[in-house]
């Protein structure tokens, strides 16, 4: 009795994998039971998501990390992070200033810029490999976001970061240099000679020649004279 319900059992098994076939997978059972499926689907989820929020940790506190890193080089290579970039627009004349900003909220756009696009690339002052990808080696300026394509809150955050780089040593300043001559600071010639006393000094005339037609009042000037008795002589 038992053999007979175990081969009609299986001739049962065939012939539904004959009529509905059934989609294999090479670690687990065609007739695995449904929630089993989904509980190591969620759990593959769950995993792949810690994954990703353990390597954005990764380099939350030293952003600077990310640039040398192995994922770095085989994602931009020897190329800045804004390289290849093209922002999406109408027309062929691209706009003359970028988007405010790639992230409104949750919701992310379309074609984020260059920065909000890696979660790896944060702004620090400290992360000077970065800093100096937007910065021209030949002028010391810092690019037009219209030619990086970066957002303008990121471009100010850019502007800010750099600006404090600078102020702590950790980027040059551009000084244009100027050479000076020793005849821009001798007073040897005539425009730049010593200026004469006045006459006042040296005469008894009045510094300003009005000044003789002006007769004080006596009681005028013996208030003066009361008040500031004590520093006459």
């Amino acid at each position: 009795m038992n053999v007979t319900g175990t081969s009609s059992r299986d001739n049962f098994f065939m012939f539904c994998q004959q009529r509905f076939p059934v989609r294999t997978c090479a670690a687990l059972s065609p007739f695995e039971h449904p929630s089993r499926l989904y509980c190591k689907t969620a759990s593959l989820q769950d995993n792949a998501a810690a994954q990703a929020k353990e390597t954005l940790q990764r380099y939350k506190d030293r952003p600077w990390d990310y640039l040398g890193s192995e994922e770095y080089i085989e994602k931009y290579g020897t190329n800045p992070v804004w390289a290849g970039y093209r922002r999406n627009h109408k027309g062929g004349i691209p706009p003359q200033k970028t988007r405010k900003t790639c992230i409104r909220g949750d919701k992310i756009c379309g074609n984020p810029c260059p920065i909000c696009r890696d979660p790896n690339i944060i702004i620090h002052h400290q992360n000077v490999k970065l800093l100096q990808q937007f910065i021209s080696p030949h002028t010391g300026m810092v690019f037009d976001p219209t030619q990086t394509g970066v957002c303008m809150k990121q471009q100010k955050m850019l502007n800010q970061a750099i600006n404090t780089a600078r102020d702590h040593g950790l980027l040059p300043f551009q000084i244009p240099y100027v050479e000076f001559s020793g005849e821009d600071y001798s007073n040897s010639h005539d425009a730049v000679g010593s200026t004469p006393p006045p006459p006042c000094l040296t005469t008894s005339d009045t510094w300003y020649t009005w000044y003789r037609e002006i007769t004080p009042d006596d009681n005028e000037v013996a208030k003066v004279k009361t008040t500031y008795k004590a520093f006459l002589k």
